[in-house]
Order: structure tokens, then C-alpha cells, then sequence
């Protein structure tokens, strides 16, 4: 467990048209919760929504401004798919692009996969939030999430004022 990642709440939201109808079985948000739980953050709330902008704008404008969650992991609809709409819905709702932390999860997925190349997954900034979309499947999940976790916790504090340096946090210094 990270003890700095213990001050963060965090929250999961499902993209599925499948899945929100009851005809697929989420695996990826209940493991994303299981490793955010481990990694030490308070998980406030889960969700599912179907693969529509308008529900997913608006579950991450109320996770955001009303329930004030510092991390939201989406899981699902980042592909080339006619209903992969959530960079769609991303770009809606967040005030800043995190560009380099998207990269590091499409980089260290296209060492596995060739179709790494396809992702349109996006990580941004709104209010003192941060949001990280992830693939749908479980093991590409898994495996993006594992990239960013050592960076969150310096993130999180960056977004919400914390004034330290990148190299007095340890994520720079050797």
C-alpha cells in the first residue's frame, strides 16, 4: 500500500452499453476499485453508465463539482468503435489535457500489443479532479492503471496546490 495515496478519494466509472443493460458482467471496474483499495485510496463510488456522452458528461461533472472525488478512473469506450464516444465526453468536461500521461499508457501498451495504436484514451484536469480513461478489458486495464500509479500521488497533490517539488517527491531524483 501507498501511505501518500492515502488522503485521495477516488471513484470508478464503467462505459458498457452491454453492461448497463445487465447483459455483460463488469470486470474491470470491480478490479480497478480492488487496486485503487490497495494502493491506499478511500473508493467513494463506483458507476455505470451506457456508452452515450451525455451520461457519462454527466456523472463526472457530478463526481467532480458536487462530490468533490480527487481521482476517476473511466473504464471503457476509448477504442475506434462507432460507440467509443468517452474522449468525446472527456472533452466536455475537462479543463486541462495531462497529454504525457495518455502517452505513457499507450507506449507501454504498444510494447504488448499492436493495437495500442488505437487507443484515444485521455487524462485531464478539472477543478482539483483528475481523470484517467482506461481500456474496457480487464487485463489492458490493468496493465495502463499499473503505468501511472507511482506518478498519482505527486499528481493529485500537484492538482490540488501542494506546492513541492517534482524532485523532492522522489518521482525525479535517482
Amino acid at each position: 500500500m501507498r501511505h501518500d495515496a492515502d488522503r485521495f478519494s477516488c471513484a470508478v466509472l464503467t462505459m458498457s452499453d452491454k453492461g448497463s443493460r445487465g447483459e455483460r458482467i463488469d470486470e474491470s471496474g470491480p478490479m480497478l476499485q480492488e487496486i485503487l483499495r490497495d494502493e491506499g485510496y478511500l473508493v467513494r463510488a463506483f458507476g455505470m453508465v451506457p456508452d452515450q456522452i451525455e451520461a457519462i458528461t454527466q456523472t463526472l461533472i457530478q463526481w467532480v463539482d458536487q462530490d468533490k472525488i480527487d481521482l476517476i478512473l473511466t473504464t471503457g469506450g476509448t477504442g475506434v468503435s462507432p460507440t467509443d464516444v468517452t474522449p468525446e465526453a472527456m472533452r466536455g468536461v475537462i479543463e486541462k489535457e495531462i497529454p504525457g500521461m495518455a502517452e505513457a499508457m499507450r507506449a507501454a501498451s504498444l510494447l504488448k500489443t499492436p493495437h495500442a495504436v488505437l487507443s484515444r484514451a485521455m487524462v485531464g484536469i478539472r477543478g482539483r479532479s483528475l481523470i484517467i480513461n482506461l481500456p474496457g478489458s480487464q487485463k489492458a486495464a490493468r496493465e495502463n492503471i499499473e503505468v501511472l500509479l507511482p506518478a498519482l500521488p505527486h499528481a493529485l497533490d500537484k492538482i490540488q496546490g501542494g506546492t513541492s517539488d517534482c524532485a523532492d517527491s522522489g518521482v525525479l531524483a535517482k
